[in-house]
């Protein structure tokens, strides 16, 4: 794997930018420590751009929030045929999801603690 030109993905788009910055820095250093080929790729609107002008092999995604850990960058990746770090589009959407991933583990009989689910109303 050190041969490949990993892109560490962070920053992105939601509100947990700030969060998601840190955590791919820290990625990236460790990477860089360890001897990989990798770089930085700040998540923006040219997201393909920047992957295709980069070459990069294989996205290491440490984005945070919506657009980053909610399935849509992992099915971006997918469309690209480009290898990626972590769950998948529909374990990482499902996830995002609370009520939706709750309801998916009970019906398969996995213990959960119990939980209520509130909808917010417009004012």
């Amino acid at each position: 794997m050190k041969h490949c030109k990993v892109g560490v993905l962070m920053g992105g788009l939601s509100s947990e930018r700030e969060v998601s910055l840190d955590s791919g820095a820290a990625v990236l250093r460790a990477l860089l420590a360890r001897g990989y080929n990798a770089i930085g790729i700040d998540v923006g609107g040219n997201l393909v751009e920047e992957l295709r002008r980069e070459c990069i092999d294989i996205a290491f995604i440490a984005l945070h929030g919506s657009y980053g850990e909610d399935g849509c960058v992992q099915g971006l990746l997918e469309l690209l045929k480009m290898p990626y770090t972590g769950s998948g589009v529909l374990a990482s959407s499902l996830a995002m999801h609370k009520r939706f991933a709750k309801t998916m583990f009970t019906a398969h009989g996995l213990l959960t603690a119990p939980f209520r689910s509130y909808k917010k109303m417009k004012l």
